[in-house]
């Protein structure tokens, strides 16, 4: 039968299981990526592994979340991973390279391979016609150490574009409207892939940009065919010879299809706080605004910044914004600079940052209260900034530019001047000695990893018991993301490899009692947490696992689970389940008493309901699971990673 590019990746990579949607699969993987926020942890599973080298292909470490050190601690942590890198044969990218997404892409990125990152927006590599999935730390670690990662066989939902962008409209326009139509969890367990004859007209770097943003419908992943767009940018990186053509066969079905024409799309700007509260720009043109920041991953490429540079020139920002801009790579910085575009910003007032994430995770940049932020940046929810009551916008480089020269936030079209014409280098400023190429195995097993004060091991977690009965901590609504349960920012990130020390900010942007309260139930009972729809959607940052399960959580009943998040609790031995009946999460509520018996025989059959009785109102309620039997194994054992300790002590 003919194929998709999503249905030949996986093909090309499945190790076990049937392409059946919403089966189970496994998927041999051929790249990993880490970065610093999750890296750490990443490092530390390794080392419970017992791993002697990476059996990836390329497996590469980027340092670009934790960039400003306040203390000691991010420093601690750059040292961690660069001696841990090499101690297990891992790419070393040093701070001030870039933010890992288009770093990689420019370097490592190639079509038809297959790569797993500890950070949601490892789709952006897509763009090049990857199969590129975020997951939790504990699966790159897996993965590193040659095994292949398991996901559920999403749907393949075919989006045909046709048409043409008009002026001043751009790719990040294009996400924005997907999101607008189909909110932050119309992708969940799917893979979009975009078709059709508009494709010709977006760059790689344009394609990065929406790929890299699926991740905010959802989705497992998002790819692109490889075409000549991508044998372009490869040649403008010297990797031409990394070029694989790969399209899709003539006649190729979807399960799901929807259609965009390009022409047709205007400025788009998601208003606070969730990326899928989108509206046209000219509703809101007009309100004023304290900062505009251009950068991130959701809008990396060197035409990103160009296109803000020729738009100030020769102009003065308004007093009173704070123009922002954060290089995405080292090589975007150089380039902009040899085309005089940094001057252009300088002198029309801009900020130049060190290339990295920055604001996108609350490092630095953070607004202030009553302001409107605009940002380049992939996600808006709620104190991700790093200030709490705080009010961005996300929107495209020509929105953010427009509206920092007029004080408000303003569509571009309305600028009365033509979309300037951009020419950009045809050859990029190449390198590669900033990247620090793994030692030989020789001398990798002599290294040893570098633990400052602020590396902690990571904690020991008994199994699941037999019998739950345990208060209802929290209660919390739907689209509770990783960013609530577990903060980014400034003053948390430095502990991200300190899971301790991290715990106390679990949860605190919902309930600032939350870490002292379970602290109390860690050593008896334990708690449970009922959550809405979408729960834990965002990052793929499994400290909003793992510092949970350190203050005693040991189940979560929800409507539904975000894909990445639902992996993460099973992989650290917290039970997730759904209600049968979505009428049941209105009867419950914080501080009730629930009790769950008979779990392991329940777990340990394949089609078992489970029954949880309200001790507190005399209810009860039926929930189910759709894990598989090796994730039930996990949680049973406490955890994946207490589970492959007794295989190997049984197989020793």
């Amino acid at each position: 039968m003919p194929r998709n590019v999503a249905q030949k990746l996986i093909a090309d990579h499945l190790v076990d299981g049937a392409m059946t949607p919403g089966k189970e699969v496994a998927i041999r993987i051929d790249q990993t990526l880490t970065q610093d926020a999750t890296g750490t942890l990443v490092m530390q599973e390794l080392e419970a592994l017992d791993l002697d080298r990476t059996r990836a292909d390329v497996s590469v470490q980027y340092v670009d979340h934790n960039l400003l050190q306040a203390d000691e601690r991010n420093a601690e942590d750059h040292a961690f991973l660069r001696s841990a890198c090499r101690r297990y044969g891992i790419w070393y990218s040093k701070p001030g390279n870039g933010v890992s997404h288009p770093t990689h892409m420019q370097r490592f990125g190639v079509p038809g391979t297959s790569m797993v990152g500890s950070d949601s927006h490892t789709p952006a590599a897509g763009s090049l016609g990857m199969l590129a999935i975020g997951v939790g730390g504990l699966d790159v670690a897996t993965a590193i150490t040659g095994e292949p990662l398991y996901v559920r066989m999403p749907e393949i939902w075919g989006v045909r574009l046709t048409g043409e962008l008009p002026p001043w409209v751009s790719a990040k326009d294009v996400i924005l409207e997907m999101l607008r139509r189909h909110t932050v969890s119309g992708a969940v367990n799917r893979i979009i892939e975009y078709h059709g004859p508009g494709l010709a007209t977006l760059s790689a770097m344009d394609r990065h940009v929406i790929a890299n943003m699926g991740a905010e419908l959802g989705a497992t992943t998002t790819v692109f065919p490889s075409d000549e767009a991508v044998r372009r940018f490869l040649r403008t990186e010297g990797r031409e010879h990394d070029f694989v053509e790969i399209t899709a066969d003539d006649g190729a079905g979807y399960d799901v299809t929807d259609e965009i024409d390009l022409s047709t799309l205007v400025p788009l700007i998601a208003k606070p706080s969730a990326p899928d509260n989108v509206v046209a720009v000219r509703e809101v043109a007009g309100t004023p605004l304290g900062q505009a920041i251009i950068g991130s991953s959701a809008n990396p490429g060197l035409r990103d910044f160009a296109i803000a540079a020729a738009m100030v020139r020769g102009k003065q920002t308004a007093g009173g914004v704070s123009f922002d801009i954060n290089p995405t790579s080292r090589e975007i910085f150089a380039d902009l600079t040899k085309m005089g575009a940094t001057f252009d910003l300088v002198s029309a007032g801009a900020r130049i940052h060190q290339a990295g994430c920055m604001g996108c995770i609350g490092m630095g940049q953070a607004p202030a209260v009553g302001h409107n932020s605009l940002r380049t940046f992939p996600r808006n929810f709620p104190g991700r900034s790093g200030t709490r009551e705080d009010s961005v916008w996300l929107c495209s480089p020509e929105t953010a530019a427009a509206s920092a020269l007029e004080g408000v936030i303003t569509d571009p079209r309305d600028l009365g001047v033509d979309e300037p014409t951009l020419e950009l280098p045809e050859r990029a400023t190449v390198n590669p000695e900033t990247l620090e190429e793994p030692p030989p195995p020789e001398v990798s097993r002599r290294a040893e990893p570098t633990k400052g004060p602020n590396i902690s091991s990571l904690p020991d977690f008994p199994p699941l018991p037999d019998r739950i009965e345990a208060p209802v901590l929290l209660k919390v609504g739907d689209d509770v993301s990783t960013d609530e349960i577990s903060p980014a920012g400034a003053a948390a990130l430095p502990y991200r490899s300190n899971v301790p020390a991290l715990a106390e900010f679990t949860f605190t942007r919902i309930d600032p009692d939350y870490p002292a309260r379970a602290q109390e139930t860690a050593g008896g009972s334990g708690h449970i947490i009922v959550g809405g729809r979408n729960y834990g959607q965002g990052s793929s940052r499994e400290h909003a696992a793992i510092t949970p399960r350190y203050l005693g959580l040991r189940m979560v009943i929800a409507l539904s689970f975000a894909r990445i998040h639902w992996q993460n609790l099973a992989n650290f031995g917290i039970l997730p389940v759904q209600f049968a009946d979505p009428e049941d999460y209105a009867r419950i509520d914080a501080d009730d008493t629930l009790v769950v018996e008979d779990l392991r025989r329940l777990l340990g059959e394949p089609d078992a309901g489970l029954s949880v009785s309200n001790a507190t109102k005399n209810q009860r309620y039926e929930v189910r699971h759709t894990l598989s039997q090796r994730q039930r194994e996990a949680v049973l054992a406490g955890g994946r990673i207490p589970l492959l300790a007794q295989t190997s002590a049984a197989v020793s």
